[in-house]
């Protein structure tokens, strides 16, 4: 079976802002609370989106680049990214822990978009 798209995410700097637009553009209402990484958005201002479909969320602040992304699920994120790498794209970031067994990684492909990849435990020494 092909690996699925599982989560997505839209990043700015003004997520309250973005938060608000997405809402009144799809209806989309949010739970707000932490990332699960600080390297995703900063604290506190992560908007998980309810009912969107696919889990997702809308989240930032200051430092973070205007994006949208969408997380594929792979049973190791270390060896999706090194694949990745091993085919033209570009690691970017990870595999980060998220405070479980549940970990994420960003690559660039070779024409420079940005894809996540999530699911399988770090191993150690991955990073």
């Amino acid at each position: 079976m092909a690996q699925q798209v599982v989560h997505f995410e839209i990043i700015g700097s003004d997520p309250a802002t973005l938060r608000g637009y997405y809402a009144d553009l799809f209806d989309w209402e949010y739970t707000l609370g932490d990332p699960t990484t600080d390297k995703v958005s900063a604290m506190g201002r992560y908007g998980s989106v309810a009912d969107a479909g696919i889990n997702g969320g809308v989240a930032g602040g200051p430092g973070f680049g205007p994006r949208v992304l969408f997380y594929v699920g792979v049973p190791d994120v270390e060896a999706a990214l090194a694949k990745a790498e091993r085919l033209g794209g570009k690691r970017l970031m990870g595999p980060e822990p998220t405070g479980s067994e549940f970990v994420v990684g960003h690559f660039a492909d070779p024409e420079g978009n940005i894809v996540g990849v999530a699911g399988g435990a770090e191993r150690e020494g991955a990073r």
